[in-house]
């Protein structure tokens, strides 16, 4: 099947956060949303008709994972990481940001160090913040228009602080870089031989564009398999964030029984069933949607560093290699980032996610939305081009 990704879909009567709290976040709604990181194209038409079907039934009762469910996401994860897992290893949890959440109440304790790698997805600061904990920036090294991890920069903090957790987020949102066996290899070395927990946030692993690939950080050697706690989800994969199905892998037996120990209890682990209908769906018949919109994302994101390389030269596209989030690099415009918020927003009209949201590395850089048609791409940098111009 082809599937038509340039189709504007109506979704202002759908509730959606990106529509519905621009007017909260940005202070006006007249705004073309590209800021939320969920797509606006249909989702597979696969996971549609399972829901559908499954409504037809009309008795939604008390439900659990069912062996379809598991095996959907066995075979996937063999398929296409090389990523060999069983059911014992697998667990629902009601969203990656409430694993890693579970995590850090799990395996450490108020006060307790956290280590994050900002720029980095905002919930990875805020979650342990909120739960007491303190967290310690190693900050990313932008050089030569590539980011990478400083390592020296993480065995001081550990050298100095007594750390007990490393949230990891892999790809990288939002600065799209796929870390390679090298980098995963040396960063499980540090963070087991200094009994530091790696959560490995892995909710965009499946959105790695044309010619990269993903490699599972437990994966990588035995250190990092026994510990860590790797968090995936089809959610942003296949558009349903909103149906919230996420779920953890977690090898080692110790980490998995005291996991399992908190979520079950509370019953944490008990997935609605139309989370488990559609990541049963989604894993068994959307690959080939997902191929094309990737495809589709590329050129998306080709014609934003095109675009802008030809009229907008100070604004520069931090490469992709995984997400359809751009990084856009605009320190050459020379403004404040107060400035640079007021231009995207009430010059062009546009909603982007304040680069500074992702820490203070973000002064100078916005976030970009390109799961979108083209034609909405094409709007918000021809407003963005009259904005500068003007």
């Amino acid at each position: 099947m082809k599937y038509n990704f340039d189709e504007i879909i109506d979704r202002s009567s759908s509730h959606c956060v990106k529509i519905n709290r621009l007017k909260a976040v940005f202070g006006r709604d007249d705004l073309i949303p590209l800021w939320v990181a969920d797509m606006d194209f249909l989702s597979p038409p696969a996971i549609t008709e399972a829901l559908v079907e499954r409504t037809r039934h009309g008795i939604f009762g008390y439900t659990v994972p069912f062996d379809g469910y598991y095996q959907s996401i066995i075979n996937w994860l063999k398929k296409r990481h090389d990523y060999q897992v069983t059911r014992n290893e697998i667990t629902f949890v009601p969203g990656v940001v409430k694993g890693f959440a579970f995590a850090i109440e799990i395996f450490t304790q108020e006060n307790d160090k956290i280590i994050i790698q900002p720029p980095v997805y905002h919930p990875f600061r805020i979650v342990p913040e909120a739960l007491n904990r303190q967290v310690i920036n190693n900050p990313l090294i932008l050089e030569d228009g590539k980011y990478k991890i400083d390592f020296e920069g993480l065995k001081k903090i550990i050298a100095e602080n007594d750390c007990k957790m490393l949230i990891f987020c892999s790809p990288h949102n939002p600065v799209g870089r796929i870390w390679n066996d090298d980098e995963l290899k040396q960063l499980a070395e540090i963070c087991y031989d200094n009994n530091i927990l790696v959560i490995s946030d892995e909710i965009h692993s499946d959105l790695i564009l044309p010619g990269f690939k993903h490699t599972p950080f437990a994966t990588v050697s035995e250190k990092a398999k026994g510990n860590s706690i790797t968090l995936m989800a089809p959610s942003k994969t296949f558009n349903i964030a909103g149906i919230v199905s996420s779920f953890a892998i977690i090898h080692n037996k110790e980490l998995k029984n005291k996991y399992m120990n908190y979520l079950t209890p509370r019953e944490l682990d008990q997935g609605t069933i139309h989370a488990l209908v559609a990541t049963e769906a989604a894993y068994n018949q959307g690959a080939e949607w997902l191929d094309q919109a990737l495809e589709y994302i590329q050129k998306n994101i080709d014609f934003v560093e095109n675009y802008l390389k030809e009229n907008i030269p100070q604004i520069k596209v931090i490469k992709s290699e995984a997400t359809f989030l751009v990084w856009l690099d605009c320190r050459d415009l020379n403004l404040t980032q107060k400035e640079l918020v007021n231009l995207f927003v009430n010059k062009a009209k546009l909603a982007l996610n304040d680069g500074t949201v992702f820490g203070k590395e973000g002064e100078g850089f916005m976030r970009l939305n390109v799961g979108t048609p083209l034609s909405n791409i094409e709007k918000a940098l021809n407003n963005l081009k009259k904005a500068i111009n003007q």
